[in-house]
């Protein structure tokens, strides 16, 4: 069955938009705005801006908008009644039950399944005789309460079902979630067992699937991950991101390593801005969650791994600005957490001084030749121009043949040449230099779009708008020179109606779309409810209005409502001419008007008195409307 109206206003009005999207991005407050890297196109500046107080975001790079419902359907490929729905959970109310949804009811249950998991595992790791095993080996690790506690480290007790009778679930629900399973003799059975237990969650910090490490001496092993499912997809977590988020943020940088405990090293080395990929190379999917936080990553894998890295995944995503690369440095043989452990001003060291990969993988080059003879250094040269060759841009490759020179003491132009003779024998490099990147089509140029786009989109004329005409409209409304007034004065409109809408009317708007926002704010009692209605009649209205709620306005309303009168006023005294050019008959009527209008204006001062001659003026236009002097 529907949702009432009424649970969908209570969801709304009970949902923080801004906890809600940091979830998933990083927010910095600005002004009254919140701003970070948009979450549903690849950006390397924040674009994505969020309104607190009336519960709008809207980005300005790819003009996607909405409330907290629509973000949830979007980032969760949820319909409405689920998003709403989850969003009143989060929120803890109470709404009608949809019967008809199954499948929500069946993720609620594994979520609570693993909410539930992940507090039992915890408490046996504190209190369960059983656990002390796993609690040295802990303690010996650095791991005091606080870490535990951090992180929700768990121990699994070493029984068949120990979970399975504590959260006595359905086998479909057990199964679902990746915490156990129905054995062949119809018996739940736990997926876990005399485990330490690594809790994953997601970058909202629900818990989705379980890591667990063996405990010194089991012949099991050494690490193991709960199956895949709805919820766990390991190309698309990274462990830790939840914590790190924050610090991943206010650093501008995210650290990637490998597994549960280097995350942890990194957090108790002082650098809580570390994420681990759960047994996978990282990936796509991983790619586009670090860049809802940060375009800045550092690898901090051990030597070996670093340099068996994808160079090609990597410059690519350089290329295509997803990502900037680079490489901790650490001693051969260690990984983060060995190094924390005995050196962790090594590991901070490591970190600041990371090396970008293309000159990481040169450093490498350098150290397996000897550079003191001309014979190693004439094959660290040609080793080095095959490792340059990988990168896409033309501009670094030059800048590293320059280091190259340097350290091979070998004259630029001649490594140049040679670069060149290896790309004209067709060694190109391996990854996709030639892929085209992004391309710009019409309607994402800045500036007006053609008068065939915004006939298209139909903007101001009560159509349904879809496309990319719809974007090219909005931005023509917003890049118009004689706009902005009166796009400042429905800002003001929106975030201090107090402020401007005594002074305002529907007459003091000459352009169509953003008089007939004025009449919906005018007409509604909220912004939501303008949107709702603007939604209906032309959602690219819709979409500017979520526009105007995240721009600050920075004007006096009394300055704005003067420039709109007066451009209102001279516009008005040119169509009454025009109008008297065309009906004679009505030059007596037209001569008042003209009167008026000219007296109003000359009346209308600079200063902050002036309200009455505004006023006075916005009645003779109401007037002049009324005549409809030039209509045939």
């Amino acid at each position: 069955m529907a949702i009432e109206p009424d649970d969908v206003t209570r969801v709304r009005e009970s949902t923080d938009i801004v906890a809600l999207i940091s979830e998933h991005i990083g927010l910095k407050k600005q002004g009254k705005r919140y701003v970070g890297l948009c979450p549903f196109h690849q950006e390397k500046t924040p674009s994505f801006s969020v309104n607190a107080e009336d519960g709008f975001y809207y980005c300005f790079g790819c003009q996607r908008s909405g409330d907290a419902i629509t973000f949830v359907r979007e980032t969760e490929n949820l319909d409405f009644p689920e998003a709403v729905r989850r969003l009143a959970i989060r929120a803890g109310i109470t709404i009608r039950e949809n019967h008809g949804n199954a499948r929500s009811s069946d993720l609620d249950l594994v979520r609570e399944a693993l909410t539930r998991a992940v507090d039992f595992y915890h408490s046996q790791l504190l209190v369960s005789p059983q656990a002390g095993k796993a609690r040295s080996y802990l303690q010996s690790r650095g791991y005091g309460k606080d870490v535990m506690a951090l992180f929700k480290l768990g121990y699994a007790p070493d029984a068949w079902d120990a979970l399975a009778k504590h959260l006595r679930l359905p086998g479909q629900v057990l199964g679902e979630s990746g915490l156990g399973f129905v054995n062949r003799a119809g018996r739940q059975q736990d997926f876990m067992r005399d485990r330490i237990i690594f809790p994953i969650f997601d970058s909202g910090g629900r818990p989705i699937a379980m890591g667990g490490r063996a405990l010194p001496g089991s012949t099991e092993a050494k690490y193991k991950n709960t199956p895949e499912t709805h919820l766990y997809s390991k190309r698309n977590i990274l462990y830790g991101l939840n914590l790190a988020k924050e610090g991943i943020v206010n650093s501008g940088q995210a650290i990637i390593c490998e597994g549960y405990t280097d995350v942890i090293a990194f957090f108790q080395s002082g650098l809580p801005r570390a994420v681990a990929t759960c047994g996978t190379a990282l990936g796509e999917g991983h790619v586009n969650l670090l860049r809802r936080f940060t375009s800045n990553v550092v690898l901090a894998y051990d030597a070996d791994q670093a340099g068996q890295s994808g160079e090609a995944r990597f410059y690519e995503w350089e290329r295509t600005g997803d990502l900037d690369v680079s490489v901790a440095v650490l001693p051969q043989g260690l990984d983060p957490a060995d190094l924390a452990k005995s050196n962790p001003e090594r590991l901070t060291e490591a970190i600041d001084n990371a090396l970008p990969f293309m000159r990481f993988r040169l450093e490498r080059i350098f150290e397996s030749h000897d550079l003191r003879n001309p014979e190693g250094r004439a094959r660290a040269a040609r080793d080095s121009l095959v490792a340059v060759m990988d990168h896409p841009s033309s501009l670094l490759r030059d800048q590293y043949l320059m280091v190259i020179s340097d350290r091979c003491r070998i004259d630029v132009n001649l490594l140049r040449k040679e670069l060149d003779a290896v790309k004209h024998n067709g060694s190109m490099p391996r990854h996709a230099v030639r892929a085209p990147g992004r391309e710009r089509h019409s309607s994402d140029a800045g500036g007006r779009g053609s008068d065939t786009d915004r006939k298209a989109a139909g903007v101001g004329e009560g159509h349904k708008n879809t496309g990319r005409t719809t974007t090219s409209a909005i931005r023509d409304i917003f890049s118009t020179v004689s706009n902005r007034a009166e796009l400042e004065a429905l800002r003001l409109a929106i975030q201090r109606p107090a402020d401007i809408a005594p002074l305002l009317d529907s007459t003091l708007f000459r352009n169509d779309t953003l008089q007939a926002i004025y009449i919906l704010l005018a007409q509604a009692q909220t912004l939501q409810e303008a949107i709702d209605n603007a939604e209906e009649q032309d959602p690219a209205i819709a979409t500017i209005l979520r526009r105007l709620s995240v721009e600050e306005p920075t004007s006096i309303p009394l300055d704005v409502v003067r420039q709109l009168a007066r451009k209102a006023a001279t516009e008005a005294y040119q169509e009454i001419e025009i109008g008297v050019r065309r009906y004679p008959d009505s030059i007596a009527m037209a001569a008042k008007m003209i009167s008026e209008i000219k007296t109003a204006l000359e009346n209308m001062g600079d200063g902050t008195d002036d309200i009455e001659s505004i006023m006075h003026l916005i009645a003779s236009l109401r007037e002049k409307a009324s005549m409809h002097l030039h209509n045939e």
